[in-house]
């Protein structure tokens, strides 16, 4: 993007949703999820909390990614693209499986593992949480047709008609229909969690925010439509959310003479999902107001937090893994993890990432200028 049509609300978005994912992997050694280590004793106060942030903090920056592929497109050519995409994508993510997942694996099965070597010997590699960056490059290249159709006259007929549906006060909420209908029929098939790319329902539900985005990046009324009705948005989403608690805390035998076990999942599916767009599309609106303005705090985020994601699971399992053996409260130990992981995180890209072209570039980064201190 240019600097007179760039988006810095995106920008901040971006940096805010990691720095979101990093503070719900600080919790998750403690909410009794099944993490990769977790404490002897879990909250269930912490879990509640959890689970609403886990319907938007993904899905949001699924969104902004999809809004950013579609710019990154811009002035290139596909093939250009393919390549731009394989630089920040392709390349940070073979190297995080041999190099940045292994001690993830390592401290997770060390009662299983004779060495930290076994792990290369037995190819014992994982994707972890760097699924977020082999989701991003596969749908990058599956929807270059999609961006090309977005960017060609063709498209004008499709886009005046979603213009069209956006300008109405409730338009951009009508989004969530074909969300519930995707994620709810998928579900049936692929009801578990997983996050691998062949789990169909968790991958779809988080293909259509992306896909969204893009859209999104595409039309003209779209931001003006957001940040007009973020009100009404706001309205909505403390709707959706009354809605959510109110099913997560409903007594199951209220509900269980009336409702089979597959209706009762396929409700809980349904308020995950308007949470999950509504938050979306209320933040997009008034981040607008809030964010839309650059700033040198901001260019220092931007390069920042990609390393920083990259990194940031790797650390807190291998901090982690220590603090949870110590005989102190629960909100005790997630205090501790934070002010240790947090400078760690930051003196790794500080020190070790950022001054060396050779893991710029395996980070995802640009190659950093002679001028550049």
């Amino acid at each position: 993007m240019s600097t007179n049509t760039r988006r810095y609300e995106l920008d901040w978005l971006r940096v805010i949703a990691i720095l979101a994912v990093y503070f719900h992997h600080i919790g998750m050694p403690f909410n009794g999820d099944g993490f990769h280590i977790m404490n002897t004793t879990s909250s269930k106060l912490l879990d509640n909390v959890m689970v609403y942030f886990e319907q938007f903090r993904l899905p949001l920056l699924f969104m902004i990614s999809g809004a950013g592929t579609f710019f990154a497109f811009s002035k290139r050519s596909w093939l250009q693209f393919i390549k731009e995409r394989s630089y920040r994508l392709l390349i940070p993510l073979v190297f995080g499986v041999l190099f940045i997942v292994p001690p993830q694996t390592y401290y997770e099965n060390i009662t299983r593992l004779g060495s930290y070597l076994d792990i290369y010997k037995n190819l014992d590699f994982e994707v972890n949480h760097l699924w977020f960056i082999e989701n991003l490059w596969v749908w990058s290249v599956l929807l270059i047709p999609f961006i090309l159709f977005l960017k060609s006259p063709k498209s004008n007929d499709f886009k005046g008609f979603f213009d069209r549906i956006i300008l109405k006060k409730y338009g951009l909420f009508i989004g969530v229909i074909p969300l519930l209908s995707i994620f709810i029929i998928l579900k049936q098939q692929y009801p578990e969690d997983s996050k691998s790319i062949s789990n169909l329902s968790v991958s779809f539900y988080h293909l259509y925010f992306f896909s969204a985005g893009m859209l999104l990046a595409a039309t003209k009324q779209v931001w003006e439509s957001l940040k007009k009705y973020r009100r009404t948005n706001l309205v909505i989403l403390l709707v959706c959310t009354a809605l959510f608690y109110g099913y997560y805390f409903m007594p199951n035998q209220w509900i269980e003479p009336y409702l089979s076990l597959a209706n009762r999942w396929s409700l809980w599916y349904a308020v995950c999902c308007l949470v999950g767009w509504s938050f979306v599309i209320t933040l997009l609106g008034y981040s607008q107001v809030w964010f839309a303005k650059n700033s040198k705090l901001l260019l220092l985020c931007n390069e920042a937090i990609y390393p920083f994601y990259i990194l940031h699971q790797t650390v807190i399992i291998v901090v982690g893994y220590y603090i949870i053996e110590w005989d102190l409260p629960i909100s005790a130990k997630i205090f501790l993890l934070l002010i240790v992981t947090f400078p760690v995180i930051l003196l790794l890209y500080r020190f070790v990432v950022y001054p060396f072209n050779f893991l710029r570039l395996v980070f995802g980064m640009k190659k950093k200028s002679t001028s550049s201190s």
